[in-house]
């Protein structure tokens, strides 16, 4: 019942979570992917981010909606990235580039040019790499095998328009044969839009209203601006960062 009420009036479905939660005592949720009973929801409170501590009637409530982490974790260790392809494939990409976040501030950051499975580009033009770049450069099972350092241990991954950015990693692991990573994502278009009210919310946008450098479509420029519209929106919240 509960999961048909879901699929058929997830708004409503969100509203009684958010609802049951409060009257458990929970004044603020956090951002993200979280679930009570049946009921899975994306609850943004009124202050985006942050979490209060709850009264003593709601312990475990509290625990599964910060998934078993305190804000700081959540907020303060994650990693951002970016992916640029080649053509329309998904497994086609020809630079990856990943930022991770420790404490609240950027700890390392890389960029992988990627060889592609076929010489095909039709992007060229976009982000400046051509067949040319890559030819002798590493397969992505190559560049993961280094680049998942980079994942260790974060609360999740963040990227522009995640849903792309996901399909990219989960297409290119299929193809190479790896198991696809299972961190969730959070979406910086999602972040900005109701955490911070910006529209539009393509990147250079959301960077010009935050004050961000950008080289749009360098795959380390991208994620690096994405990490930071990240923490400009826990500082934002009140998220704490240590």
């Amino acid at each position: 019942m509960l999961t048909w009420f879901r699929d058929r009036y997830p708004r409503l479905a969100e509203d009684a979570l958010a609802e049951r939660v409060r009257l458990l005592g929970e004044e603020r949720v956090d951002v993200g992917r979280v679930g009570l009973g049946h009921v899975p929801t994306r609850i943004v409170g009124a202050a985006a981010g942050r979490m209060v501590r709850p009264m003593s009637g709601a312990p475990a409530v509290a625990s599964a909606l910060a998934g078993g982490k305190t804000r700081e974790e959540t907020w303060s260790t994650f990693a951002a990235i970016d992916f640029e392809t080649a053509n329309s494939s998904r497994d086609s990409a020809c630079a990856m580039a990943l930022v991770r976040v420790e404490a609240g501030d950027v700890a390392e950051k890389r960029r992988w040019l990627i060889r592609p499975p076929t010489a095909t580009f039709y992007f060229t033009a976009i982000h400046g790499i051509s067949w040319s770049d890559v030819r002798n450069a590493p397969t992505f099972a190559d560049v993961w095998s280094e680049a998942a350092r980079f994942t260790a241990d974060v609360g999740f991954l963040a990227a522009h328009n995640a849903s792309f950015d996901r399909s990219v990693l989960a297409a290119c692991s299929r193809r190479a044969g790896l198991h696809s990573p299972t961190m969730p994502f959070r979406c910086t278009v999602q972040l900005a839009r109701r955490s911070l009210g910006i529209y539009p919310t393509t990147l250079p946008d959301v960077c010009r209203r935050l004050g961000i450098p950008l080289r749009h479509h360098d795959a380390l420029s991208d994620a690096e601006a994405c990490a930071r519209i990240v923490l400009a929106v826990g500082q934002a919240s009140g998220g704490t960062f240590r």
